[in-house]
């Protein structure tokens, strides 16, 4: 299980906008497995929507994203680089995702060559999909 400051060793994502909370495992450049504990005093959801707070679809997206990082970013060659988007495909949602939920985070990278690789990623709130769909990434310096 990786915290908060673990997390900021691997990734450079900062607060506010570092999306995940922890990391419950990782095998590097293959997968991770995180979680995003969303309370209602998430910054966006003052203005997304004042009162009917909904976590925006591109930042579960990102939260997705963070989460492959994790996994391509602890490779040893990886260590200090970034991971930037490279492309979203097939992502679609499926359930809304609101405070007080637990957002479970996996992605499983299914191709790479080179700098460049795509996760499959998965997120569901206790056991139902939320969103899914394929994150293309580029490692950069």
């Amino acid at each position: 299980m990786l915290n908060k400051e673990e997390i900021k060793n691997i990734i450079p994502q900062r607060e506010p906008f570092l999306m995940i909370d922890e990391v419950e495992e990782f095998k590097p450049g293959e997968s991770a497995v995180a979680y995003k504990y969303v309370n209602e005093e998430e910054w966006y959801f003052k203005g997304h929507f004042p009162g009917n707070p909904i976590m925006p679809g591109v930042l579960i997206t990102e939260s997705l994203a963070q989460t492959g990082a994790v996994a391509i970013l602890s490779l040893e060659e990886n260590k200090g680089k970034n991971a930037l988007f490279g492309g979203i495909d097939k992502m679609k949602f499926k359930k809304m995702v609101v405070p007080g939920d637990t957002l479970k985070l996996e992605v499983k990278i299914i191709k790479q060559k080179g700098p460049i690789g795509v996760g499959e990623a998965l997120a569901t709130v206790d056991g139902k999909v939320v969103a899914k769909g394929e994150l293309t990434f580029a490692v950069v310096n």
